[in-house]
C-alpha cells in the first residue's frame, strides 16, 4: 500500500506538471505593460489602416470618423460630406516597440500630403489628410516633422491638416479590417484608385 500511493502521487505530479506546461503553450501573447493610441487620417481608412497593421510595434488600428461636428455620424452621412468629419484611424501601439515620431513618419510616406481635401481618387474634405495630436508633446512632435519635409524641398506644400484631436467615432462594423474580410475587393479598389502608385511617385522606395 506504501509503495502504491507513492507511485500514484508521482504519477498525479508528473500529470500536474505537463497540463501546467500545456497550459502555458496554449496561453495568448501577453499583452504590452503600456498602450498608446494616435490618430490619423490618410483618405481611404480601409487603406490606411492595412498599411498601418503592418507596421511593428502596432498593436491594431480601428478605422473612424474624427475632426467634424456632427455627433455619431454614420457612413452615409460623413461621405456625404455634410458633417465635417475626415475618415480616420485611431493606432493602438506598443511605445516600447515604436514611438509616435515613427508613426508619424510611417504615416507621410503612406499618403499624399500635397492633396488639398483629396487623397487619391477620393475627393472632398472628409478624405483629407490629418494629424490629430492628444498633448503637447505629439504637436511638437507633428509640427516639426511638418516643417522638416517643407525645408527638404521634397515636397512643394503639405496640405495635411494637424490639429488637436476630438471625438473618434468608430466605423461600422463592416469597414473594421475590410482588406482581411474582403481580399479581392479592397485590392482592386487600392489599385485602381492609383494609391500606390502616386505614393511610389513621391516617396520612391519610401
Amino acid at each position: 500500500m506504501k509503495t502504491g500511493s507513492g507511485s500514484t502521487g508521482f504519477a498525479a505530479t508528473v500529470l500536474l506538471l505537463l497540463g501546467s506546461i500545456g497550459f502555458a503553450a496554449d496561453a495568448p501573447p501577453a499583452r504590452p505593460a503600456e498602450t498608446a493610441t494616435a490618430i490619423f487620417a490618410g483618405g481611404c481608412f480601409w487603406c490606411i489602416e492595412a498599411d498601418f497593421e503592418k507596421l511593428p510595434g502596432v498593436i491594431g488600428a480601428e478605422s473612424g470618423y474624427t475632426a467634424g461636428k456632427t455627433a455619431n455620424p454614420t457612413y452615409e452621412q460623413v461621405s456625404a460630406g455634410g458633417t465635417g468629419h475626415t475618415e480616420a484611424i485611431r493606432v493602438s501601439y506598443d511605445p516600447a516597440k515604436v514611438s509616435y515620431q515613427q508613426l508619424v513618419d510611417y504615416f507621410w510616406k503612406h499618403i499624399d500630403p500635397t492633396a488639398r481635401d483629396r487623397q487619391f481618387c477620393d475627393v472632398g474634405t472628409q478624405y483629407r489628410s490629418g494629424i490629430y495630436w492628444r498633448n503637447e508633446a505629439e504637436r511638437k512632435i507633428a509640427l516639426a516633422s511638418r516643417d522638416t519635409l517643407l525645408k527638404s524641398g521634397k515636397l512643394p506644400q503639405v496640405f495635411t491638416e494637424i490639429a488637436a484631436a476630438s471625438v473618434f467615432y468608430p466605423a461600422e462594423e463592416y469597414h473594421q479590417d475590410y482588406y482581411k474580410k474582403n481580399p479581392i475587393r479592397y485590392a482592386y479598389y487600392r489599385k485602381s484608385c492609383g494609391r500606390d502608385a502616386r505614393v511610389q511617385e513621391i516617396w520612391g522606395g519610401k
